[in-house]
């Protein structure tokens, strides 16, 4: 009898999220609406905290990858993160916002500026997650938001890192072995250079990039010897031409195999061998394929520790700039603080704070600059 009625009760429970699941289809809901329905937040309360992320649009920031910040969330300080970078097709976007309880929900959304209207527009739904992996699709200013749900009272740190949706085209290659890029003049100004050019030894293995189909394998045209590899997934074709000899019987490849080896065929044959790697769609044509290959920097920046970070901070100079980059070189100045001017702390990024201002505003200030507030 003990063990039916556990039965019961099991079913029960899992017909309650079953059900609940279904209504949220019917009725709609957002992830962030279904946070407030969960954690019975007040409709004024919850109003209050979503306005935030209309503040982060405003924000301009902007950070190099990889990034990392460390800090503090409190309760109902209504916290929100925001950060801008120039992004191609081809490159991934790997978030984390790490914290020590694992219970606690940070909101990750992605825009992308229009570059017709100057506004954000939204390419990624808020998602109850700090660790996401977005692959761009198009050229542009996207901004990634963090927003920590309005109870979050814990350490963090956040990582921003950049990588390519393919392997290095060339055995053994390095981003410095890319010796022509994208729209680099050809013949004499005729046309543009469609893709980019990796020099390398005669001979070095030329690698599927990603798994596909080979849609063509052989020598024909200004390629010369050349395999066109399928990659369905994105709906494109991966061009590898001026090959000194190409692997006999071709059909499906998984990434890393050997599609054949560098040479100087075709219309190159006056130039250092090279593999020329292009990417074609069916309705743009050719397309930049810097972003799927070059190969980027791992999250190698040190993490401040906690108590490293103050809380509110005041300015200790007569004049101390405030940047929207964690940089004293290629930023904005923001804003000249002055002595004893108060700053509200976001986190801390090697040796400069993220911080707001009385106004709101969201920059960065040297430590140097400034000294904990009592």
């Amino acid at each position: 009898m003990r063990n039916l009625r556990y039965i019961f009760i099991f079913l029960l429970i899992s017909g309650c999220s079953q059900l609940e699941k279904a209504e949220d289809l019917i009725s709609g809901l957002s992830e962030k609406e279904k946070y407030q329905r969960d954690q019975d937040i007040s409709d004024e309360l919850f109003s209050l905290w979503e306005s935030r992320i209309q503040k982060a649009l405003n924000d301009s920031i902007e950070v190099e990858m990889p990034y990392t910040e460390a800090g503090n969330l409190k309760p109902k300080s209504f916290h929100i993160y925001s950060y801008q970078a120039y992004l191609k097709p081809g490159e991934i976007l790997n978030t984390n916002f790490k914290t020590d309880s694992s219970s606690t929900l940070i909101f990750t959304e992605i825009y992308r500026r229009n570059n017709q209207t100057k506004k954000f527009e939204q390419v990624l739904k808020p998602k109850p997650d700090g660790s996401i992996s977005y692959e761009v699709e198009e050229n542009g200013l996207y901004k990634v938001i963090f927003q920590p749900e309005i109870e979050a009272h814990t350490p963090f740190t956040i990582q921003l890192a950049i990588l390519p949706a393919y392997q290095f085209p060339v055995s053994g290659g390095e981003n410095a072995d890319i010796g022509s890029y994208w729209g680099d003049i050809r013949d004499g100004g005729s046309r543009d250079h469609e893709g980019i050019d990796i020099f390398a030894d005669r001979g070095t293995p030329v690698i599927a990039t990603t798994s596909g189909r080979i849609g063509f394998s052989g020598e024909k045209g200004l390629g010369g010897k050349q395999v066109w590899l399928r990659d369905s997934k994105r709906s494109q074709s991966l061009y590898y031409a001026h090959l000194d000899s190409i692997v006999p019987n071709l059909n499906s490849v998984k990434t890393g195999d050997t599609l054949g080896f560098v040479g100087n065929t075709g219309n190159a044959k006056t130039t250092p061998p090279h593999l020329h790697f292009g990417i074609y769609r069916r309705n743009t044509g050719a397309i930049d394929p810097l972003g799927f290959v070059y190969k980027t920097e791992t999250l190698e920046s040190a993490i401040p520790k906690e108590n490293e970070i103050a809380r509110q901070l005041r300015v200790n100079s007569n004049k101390a700039n405030l940047r929207n980059k964690a940089a004293a070189s290629n930023s904005k100045i923001m804003k000249t603080a002055r002595n004893g001017e108060l700053l509200f702390v976001q986190g801390k990024t090697a040796d400069w704070y993220h911080v707001r201002d009385s106004l709101d505003r969201s920059m960065y200030v040297h430590e140097s600059l400034v000294r904990p507030s009592i």
